[in-house]
């Protein structure tokens, strides 16, 4: 592999770092504080992942999420292979989020993930409004009929009804990675596991049925 292949490899992987700590940082620093309501934390982390979307989309595709990713290369939208080395490029950007912001705001930092209720309840959700999102990700990012434009802000809006409606319930994490970087630095893996799956099996449900929904190419049957 030349030095330009590997830049033109390596390149995406950073922009999915950089995003995924981001989203980390910011969405948890905003629990952290203290100082925002349940709504401004949901419209911090759409706010974040809409920004994201529109600096690195068109360098990495603005995944962020290993549910996204899985999803993608579920619909047939990239390889497996991609999928994977994208994966552990959001996982790593998610924990060194995690870690900076323990460096920053102190000891004690917020953005655990667990649920206010029933673990059922909180799966199911999480796994609903993952599906939400993936849609709509799998949709303006793959289809040449949805309206590109709009498809960082429908993306945000995506995250925002999560955290609005699954919020009080699970913590609306919707995304592997995110709950992964403050569960590894704070050593709280009571529920990470629901955070894995449910996001998980929401994303590879939405990425199959939005290819049967679109159809062929042009949307014909």
């Amino acid at each position: 592999m030349t030095t330009s292949d590997f830049n033109k490899f390596l390149r995406p992987h950073v922009a999915e770092f950089i995003g995924t700590f981001v989203l980390v940082f910011a969405g948890c620093a905003a629990i952290t504080v203290g100082k925002l309501s349940p709504e401004g934390v949901a419209l911090t982390f759409a706010l974040v992942i809409a920004t994201m979307v529109y600096t690195f989309g068109h360098i990495s595709g603005g995944q962020f999420n290993p549910a996204v990713s899985l999803g993608l290369a579920t619909g047939g939208h990239q390889s497996w292979l991609r999928a994977g080395t994208f994966i552990v490029a959001q996982c790593l950007g998610a924990i060194a989020g995690a870690v900076a912001l323990r460096l920053t705001i102190g000891s004690t930092i917020a953005g655990v993930t667990n649920p206010a209720g029933p673990v059922g309840e909180s799966f199911a959700v999480e796994a609903i409004f993952t599906f939400v999102l993936v849609i709509v990700v799998t949709a303006v990012a793959t289809d040449p009929r949805a309206p590109r434009e709009a498809a960082a802000l429908a993306i945000g809006g995506a995250i925002a009804l999560g955290g609005l409606a699954a919020g009080p319930i699970s913590g609306a994490s919707l995304n592997p990675a995110r709950s992964l970087g403050p569960a590894l630095v704070v050593g709280d893996f009571t529920n990470l596991w629901l955070y894995i799956v449910a996001p998980v099996v929401g994303g590879v449900v939405a990425a199959l049925a939005y290819r049967y929904v679109r159809g062929g190419a042009d949307g014909a049957a």
